[in-house]
């Protein structure tokens, strides 16, 4: 039991890092703190390519709206009573008269 209470204190003294043996136990140390550093980073990139890709889905759909809306006016734009309100206000009125088909016919 004695054994185990001085290991714990050695611990937590931190004497592992200053025995003869610490070299190995530094580069340990050394290569977890890396590899931690690397995971936090590689967390943060994630991260902010979620947020990137979020903004980029939010103005799409804000751009798609918008192009549904533009689409609608343009029907409304194009609907024949609307030309003829239009044209009206210009003083043009539709033709009383229905078009006639002019036929050419080419003789040799």
């Amino acid at each position: 039991m004695a054994k185990v209470k001085k290991g714990i204190y050695d611990f937590l003294r931190g004497s592992f890092l200053t025995d003869e043996s610490a070299f190995k136990n530094w580069r340990i140390i050394i290569f977890v703190v890396l590899l931690m550093l690397i995971m936090i980073y590689s967390a943060h990139s994630s991260e902010k390519k979620v947020f990137e890709i979020s903004e980029l889905n939010k103005r799409k759909r804000e751009l798609r709206a918008e192009y549904v809306d533009t689409g609608t006016i343009l029907m409304r734009m194009k609907m024949e009573s609307s030309i003829r309100e239009k044209a009206k206000a210009r003083g043009l009125k539709p033709s009383e008269t229905p078009p006639k088909k002019i036929k050419v016919t080419i003789k040799d």
